[in-house]
C-alpha cells in the first residue's frame, strides 16, 4: 500500500508535450514501422500512459529491421541478435506495450479507401 498522498506516477496519463515528443520519437526510417506505429497512435493515444511511454521509447531504440521482426512476430525479444537489443526489448514497459502493437500488426496496413 501507498502512503497517502503518494501515486504511481508511471500510471498517469501523458501529457500532451509527452506525447508530441514520444510521436517525433517513434518516426521510423521503415515505412511498414510507421504504418504499424500510426495505427497504434490513433488507437491508444488518449489513454497512452507514463509506462507506456517508456516502453514505446525502449522499443525505439531497436534497430528498424529488428523492430519490424517484433511487430510481425517473427522474433521475441529474446531473439534479437545484439544483447543491447534485446535487454531494450525485454523490459516490462516494452514487452508490454509490444502485446498492444502486435495486435494492430495483423489487420491491414492501410485503411479502406
Amino acid at each position: 500500500m501507498e502512503p497517502s498522498g503518494l501515486t504511481d506516477k508511471t500510471s498517469e496519463l501523458l501529457d500532451q508535450r509527452g506525447l508530441s515528443k514520444l510521436r517525433w520519437r517513434c518516426r521510423r526510417g521503415l515505412l511498414e514501422n510507421d504504418l504499424l506505429i500510426e495505427k497504434f497512435f490513433l488507437r491508444h493515444e488518449s489513454t497512452l500512459t507514463v509506462r507506456q511511454a517508456k516502453g514505446l521509447a525502449d522499443l525505439m531504440e531497436l534497430a528498424d529491421n529488428d523492430l519490424l521482426d517484433l511487430l510481425l512476430k517473427k522474433k521475441e525479444p529474446g531473439q534479437l541478435t545484439e544483447t543491447k537489443a534485446q535487454a531494450t526489448a525485454s523490459t516490462m514497459e516494452a514487452f508490454e506495450v509490444l502485446h498492444v502493437l502486435r495486435p494492430a500488426a495483423a489487420g491491414p496496413l492501410t485503411s479502406p479507401i
